[in-house]
């Protein structure tokens, strides 16, 4: 038997049929409030082609301990170099992974999302980087010179059509951490993700209009600066435009000292000063009822006072919307833990590194943030869209 849930309740809180927003919230179409809890499994994105742990476990074996813990979708970060003919996946035990042989990187996201439906989770696309590596693209763009605009848009655009009947994929990350000279707002085609967001959020909605589009931030904007991917501060006066309203999330990143000491860490206030950081930065969307906003990424190994202080401010702010005296605290935001891998070398994972047992301290941690709260209905998963 694993660790004890997060929840004892409700896994199936977050609605599956189609999502949509209004205003600071994610619903699905009976109006209940759908609030993603998730995991981040990464390795689609890397050499090994394939979620990591697959050398070790069975992919089943793992969602369904990733349910068990209470997570109700998993971001599944892949890269655009995955879909090549000569990406072959490696680092799996087939004899763990049956249903795995044989199969490309698009057939491995495939299982994983046929499992996924079977248990009740829900999948959200990640895309990471262009060339297969670790972390975001070192130019801090969405494409490379291997893999232009053009090629990130028609893999969306691919995948959108492949899975646009199956309930179980809600969303696109469009691209993960914007940084260095990505701008929004600037009106620079080169260079201005806003406007990127917008070309390939329209392409996928063409194709898939039941899907949410989740935009992340970049690193400079008018609050200065903050961690690649996390600014929004520009979002509120430059928003994302999309052909069908309702499907726009906005997305931000937030870590501790021990992955960056940020000089926010330094203040004498800390950590009471890190609420006005990230309304600031990303906070006010919610605050003033302008758009939802998932934290895609936010993790920690917790080994130093620091860090466990930063995690609960963080549970806290989400679930209360930014607000003190907030009236919507069950209707809090969406976000997805870094990482269930325990190979991230800066934060650990959910897992230790054996693969198998599970850092309570980090699941008693987030159990806030994933309990229903007064007021709120369950939203059930249909099987099929509504």
């Amino acid at each position: 038997m694993h660790n004890m849930p997060i929840s004892k309740g409700s896994v199936e809180s977050l609605a599956a049929s189609h999502l949509h927003t209004s205003g600071r919230l994610i619903l699905d179409v009976h109006g209940h409030v759908a609030r993603i809890a998730g995991i981040n499994w990464f390795g689609l994105e890397t050499p090994t082609f394939a979620p990591h742990g697959l050398g070790v476990r069975g992919f089943k074996d793992m969602m369904c301990q990733m349910k068990q813990l209470g997570f109700n979708t998993i971001r599944l970060p892949f890269c655009s170099e995955l879909f090549d003919a000569a990406s072959r996946p490696n680092g799996i035990d087939f004899t763990r992974n049956p249903d795995l042989m044989g199969r490309d990187g698009l057939g491995i996201i495939d299982k994983i999302v046929e499992h996924a439906e079977n248990l009740g989770l829900r999948i959200i696309l990640d895309h990471h980087r262009s060339e297969a590596g670790f972390g975001p693209n070192e130019n801090g763009l969405w494409f490379t010179d291997k893999y232009p605009e053009s090629s990130w848009i028609a893999i969306w655009s691919m995948l959108a059509s492949r899975y646009a009947d199956n309930p179980t994929v809600i969303g696109a990350d469009l691209h993960n951490e914007p940084h260095g000279p990505a701008t929004w707002g600037s009106g620079d085609p080169s260079n201005d993700w806003r406007l990127a967001a917008e070309r390939a959020g329209n392409a996928i909605l063409a194709v898939n209009p039941r899907w949410l589009i989740i935009v992340e931030g970049v690193e400079n904007a008018q609050s200065g600066y903050y961690w690649w991917g996390g600014n929004l501060s520009n979002a509120g006066a430059f928003p994302v435009r999309l052909d069908i309203p309702g499907q726009r999330v906005y997305s931000a990143h937030d870590y501790p000292a021990s992955v960056y000491n940020q000089p926010w860490f330094d203040n004498s206030h800390y950590p009471k000063n890190l609420s006005a950081i990230w309304n600031k930065n990303w906070g006010y969307l919610v605050r003033q009822n302008i758009a939802p906003v998932f934290l895609g990424e936010f993790g920690s190994k917790l080994t130093t006072h620091s860090d466990r202080q930063w995690l609960r401010e963080l549970v806290r702010f989400l679930n209360s919307n930014g607000e003190a005296d907030s009236d919507f605290e069950h209707q809090g935001m969406s976000w997805a833990w870094w990482s269930w891998n325990p190979d991230s070398s800066d934060t650990g994972g959910i897992l230790n590194d054996t693969w198998n047992a599970v850092d309570q301290k980090k699941i008693n941690a987030l159990s806030p943030a994933i309990f229903p709260f007064p007021g709120s209905r369950p939203a059930v998963f249909p099987n099929t869209y509504v």
